[in-house]
C-alpha cells in the first residue's frame, strides 16, 4: 500500500478546487434534498451501478408508492419488482425488500445509524452503509465510489498508467509523484491507496456536502478528460447489454410485470426478440435468486 501524507496546504488547495467547481456546477437531485434515512437508503440502492438520469425517473414514483420502510416490508415482492422495472439489476429490489423486512423485525422500523450494522443487511455493502451514514446522519465515514475515485486519481495519481497505457501520462490536476516507476508500465491504483487520501481530505463537519462535491467533480472529469477511473485497479469495462444475459433477465421481468400473470418463455421471447437459450439461462438465474417462480412451464414474479 502506498501511503501519501498530505500537507495542510495541499489539503486546503484540493478542497478549494473541488468546492469551487461544486459551487458553480453542482447537480440537483431529489435525494439530495432530504435527510430522511429511508429516502436516502432508497436512493443508494437505486444508484448502485445505475446512472443518475435513470434513477431520477423512478425515485419520486417509488417514494409515492412506498413512503416508508414498513410500506416496502409489507408489500408483495411482485409489486416491488414491478415498480423497480426499468432500473436494471433487479436483485437490488429484492435486497431492498428483504432489508426493509429486517429493519422492521430487528430495529422496530428505524434505520440504524451505524455502518457496521447497516453493512450486515441484505444488499448493503461497505460503500452503501457508509454513504447512508454520511448522507442521512452526517457521519464522517470514509468511503470511495466511481466518481470519488476519479477525482483522487486525477489529482494525486496523474502519473499512473491507464489500462493499456505505458509509462506516465502526466496530466493536469496537480498530481504528486508516487514513485511507481516512471517510464515503465505502472500498476493500477488500488482503493487501498486512495482511501487514506479520502480520510485526510474529508470535511468532518459537513461530509454530506463534501461527498456530493467530490461526486459531481468526478462525474465532470469523466466526461471532459480521459476517464481517470481507467487507472484504477477496480476499473472494469461493462459488457455490451445487447445480446447479454442482463438483457434477457430484464425482458423476463418486464414482460411478467406487464402481464400481471404467468407466461411461458416462448411468449416472452416472441415479445422481446430474445433467443430461447439466453432466456432459459436468465430464467434459471432469476429462479435461484427468488425473483420469479415456475409452475410447470409457466413463470410468474416471485
Amino acid at each position: 500500500m502506498l501511503r501519501i501524507i498530505l500537507s495542510p496546504g495541499r489539503i486546503e488547495g484540493f478542497r478549494r478546487e473541488v468546492m469551487e467547481f461544486f459551487r458553480v456546477h453542482g447537480r440537483a437531485f431529489l435525494w439530495r434534498e432530504t435527510r430522511d434515512p429511508y429516502a436516502v437508503m432508497v436512493s443508494e440502492f437505486m444508484l448502485q451501478q445505475t446512472q443518475t438520469a435513470r434513477v431520477t425517473e423512478k425515485y419520486a414514483a417509488w417514494l409515492e408508492r412506498f413512503p416508508t420502510v414498513r410500506s416496502v416490508a409489507q408489500a408483495e415482492l411482485s409489486d416491488v419488482l414491478s415498480l423497480w422495472n426499468g432500473l436494471g439489476y433487479n436483485r437490488r429490489a429484492k435486497f431492498l425488500h428483504e432489508a426493509c423486512k429486517r429493519i422492521c423485525t430487528e430495529y422496530g422500523g428505524i434505520i440504524p445509524d451505524d455502518a457496521e450494522t447497516l453493512d450486515a443487511l441484505p444488499g448493503i455493502g461497505v460503500y452503501t452503509a457508509r454513504a447512508i451514514c454520511a448522507f442521512a446522519f452526517g457521519k464522517a465515514e470514509v468511503f470511495v465510489e466511481t466518481n470519488i475515485r476519479a477525482v483522487f486519481i486525477h489529482c494525486f495519481f496523474a502519473g499512473e498508467a491507464a489500462d493499456g497505457d505505458g509509462g506516465e501520462n502526466g496530466g493536469a490536476g496537480g498530481g504528486i509523484g508516487t514513485g511507481r516507476g516512471a517510464g515503465a508500465a505502472s500498476p493500477a491504483v488500488p482503493d487501498s491507496d486512495i482511501l487514506p487520501l479520502v480520510e485526510q481530505t474529508l470535511d468532518a463537519e459537513d461530509p454530506r456536502t463534501w461527498y456530493y462535491a467530490l461526486m459531481d467533480y468526478g462525474a465532470h472529469l469523466k466526461k471532459t478528460a480521459a476517464n481517470p477511473s481507467r487507472k484504477s485497479a477496480s476499473y472494469a469495462r461493462q459488457s455490451a447489454f445487447r445480446g447479454s444475459l442482463r438483457e434477457a433477465r430484464g425482458a423476463i421481468l418486464r414482460q411478467l410485470s406487464r402481464q400481471k400473470g404467468d407466461l411461458v418463455l416462448g411468449d416472452i421471447g416472441a415479445g422481446e426478440g430474445i433467443d430461447a437459450d439466453r432466456l432459459e439461462k436468465a430464467a434459471a438465474g432469476l429462479l435461484a435468486e427468488g425473483l420469479i417462480r415456475k409452475e410447470g412451464e409457466r413463470y410468474s414474479l416471485g
